[in-house]
């Protein structure tokens, strides 16, 4: 009973109800009145304001459901004008939402089946299928469904940073749990086994791996069915090959297969590629080995090993051997529709007493090396002072000699000779060197010096004073 009043409370509040309620009170005055009328003009009446009701409301809900989504061709415009008439009944389909490729919905909104529409921002793009088959990719933009059409997957576009391994702050390698948070230790033990691998000669290291990667993207940006650009590029085929050629991973701790996500695939190729390849060094090669160190040799050839189709190989020692081979994970990624731009390997860890091995040798090394960089500067500094001594004895020669130069042979007078080398000199000094006090003292000598010929010269006045 109770859903029977609520109909007719909802039927009531439409235009056909409100008509039809108008009606009939209208009618029952007349009865009441005893004003005669006709039934046929009534009922014709009737159908005539339903109809008008009906094309009216029809061509306002037409009007105004282009002002709900931002559509771009006139396809879309009457897909929007069928849902918003059917979605206050129960046979729509699903209205959603997928922001930086994440499905955001209201409760129950996915199970329902019917014609939809799902919207989606630059970042975003989806697969659809039913029960049987797939039906397509979708990109940013407005995407009408059909009936039994439901989302298969959906992936986020932009470029992502994906860590794994230890943090910079754990040291998961040193004493056994502590009884107040296994659940912390347990928790950090797990980051440890994300990336450990053993060396050459059977050390194991964690390290941090920060990889750089997306669904691929297409060389040229295009607009899409919806008539959307999309920046971060989109590519149907990549899309479609990221969400539906699934990854199936064999776990050795049960025996049992699971299914790998797209985002997940990147970070297991390049951990595996990391084990490979520590393999090849010893501990202390992965840090000292000549100018390249074996960290960067690794990480140098996991970038290649992602991103190139062909490498050279290394061998056990990891040494290049000079044969190129063919790189599974680059062929892999490709036909999963990914790429990765960047792998980085930081944050290195091992057992601390390694490590205090390690320091006290590079501490070694570091102070022979700043010995030999002393000894260097050393004789650097008597070369220096070497040449400059030269340098000045070369300028003092040019100065001192600047007088004879303005005749054709030295004075016979020995005082004149000895006024013409201090003169200049004093002039020199007197010009270059005011504001120093040593030079002061200098100057003071050479007066008195001058002093001394001038009384003991039988010269001129005019030979006097130097001219």
């Amino acid at each position: 009973m109770r859903k029977f009043f609520s109909g007719t409370s909802s039927f009531f509040q439409t235009p056909f109800g409100i008509i039809f309620a108008t009606t009939v009170v209208w009618h029952g005055i007349l009865l009441a009145m005893k004003i005669p009328f006709n039934y046929f003009v009534s009922v014709f009446i009737l159908i005539v304001d339903l109809a008008a009701a009906y094309l009216l409301q029809d061509r306002l809900i037409y009007f105004f459901s282009q002002f709900v989504l931002p559509l771009l061709n006139p396809k879309d415009r009457n897909e929007i004008h069928a849902r918003v008439k059917i979605f206050e009944s129960g046979d729509r389909g699903p209205t959603l939402f997928v922001k930086n490729g994440r499905v955001i919905e209201h409760a129950g909104e996915a199970d329902k089946r019917g014609p939809g529409v799902i919207v989606l921002d630059t970042a975003s793009a989806l697969v659809l299928r039913t029960d049987t088959e797939i039906r397509g990719v979708v990109g940013p933009g407005v995407r009408f469904t059909n009936e039994n059409e439901y989302i298969a997957g959906s992936v986020d576009l932009r470029a992502q940073w994906h860590f794994i391994g230890p943090l910079a702050s754990d040291q998961p390698l040193l004493n056994p749990a502590p009884a107040s948070s296994p659940k912390n230790y347990s928790e950090l033990q797990g980051r440890r086994q994300q990336t450990s691998g053993l060396t050459r000669d059977g050390f194991e290291v964690a390290p941090t791996i920060s990889i750089k990667f997306s669904v691929k993207r297409p060389k040229q940006l295009k607009p899409n069915e919806s008539g959307v650009t999309s920046y971060y590029g989109f590519d149907p085929v990549s899309v479609r090959n990221a969400i539906t050629r699934e990854v199936v991973r064999l776990n050795t701790a049960d025996n049992s297969k699971s299914r790998m996500e797209w985002n997940k695939l990147p970070a297991h190729l390049v951990v595996n590629l990391w084990r490979e390849y520590v393999r090849k060094f010893k501990l202390e090669d992965l840090f000292t080995k000549g100018d390249v160190s074996g960290l960067q040799t690794i990480q140098e050839m996991i970038n290649k090993r992602v991103r190139q189709s062909n490498v050279v190989a290394l061998d056990d020692t990891g040494l290049p051997t000079g044969e190129w081979l063919e790189s599974l994970e680059y062929r892999q990624l490709e036909s999963h529709g990914l790429e990765i731009m960047e792998v980085r390997i930081h944050n290195v860890l091992f057992e601390p007493s390694i490590e205090e091995q390690m320091i006290q040798q590079w501490n070694a090394e570091w102070i022979g090396l700043a010995k030999k960089e002393e000894s260097f500067l050393k004789e650097k500094e008597v070369l220096i002072e070497t040449a400059s001594r030269e340098e000045a004895s070369r300028n003092f020669a040019r100065i001192t000699s600047e007088k004879f130069g303005m005749k054709a042979g030295p004075p016979q007078n020995p005082f004149k000779t000895l006024q013409l080398l201090i003169h200049p000199l004093k002039e020199y000094l007197l010009k270059e060197s005011t504001s120093n006090r040593e030079m002061e003292v200098e100057l003071r000598k050479l007066d008195e010096v001058w002093k001394w010929l001038l009384d003991k010269s039988t010269v001129t006045p005019q030979e006097r004073d130097g001219k």
